[in-house]
């Protein structure tokens, strides 16, 4: 989290409003020995849609409890 004061928001207030809302990163801001945040609503994405997507098995339950371990690699079941 970054700390500004309030003449330092104020010099570059677009430019850090856009980074809270891309990052999702809340910006601390001082005025008077108290400090406020600049908070984004929805910060940006979740941190579950920012995850990368990895190889899954794919099949239904019913024909995977079947399958051996060893054939769970094999490309005709991963999606």
């Amino acid at each position: 989290m970054h700390k500004l004061s309030i003449t330092a928001l104020r010099q570059k207030l677009f430019q850090v409003a856009d980074e809270v809302l891309e990052s999702g990163v809340p910006v601390a801001i001082e005025r008077r020995g108290r400090t406020l945040l600049l908070v984004a609503e929805n910060a940006g994405k979740s941190r579950l849609a920012a995850l990368k997507r990895r190889k899954l098995i794919k099949g239904a339950a019913e024909q995977l409890v079947d399958t051996k371990v060893g054939e769970w690699r094999e490309p005709k079941n991963l999606g």
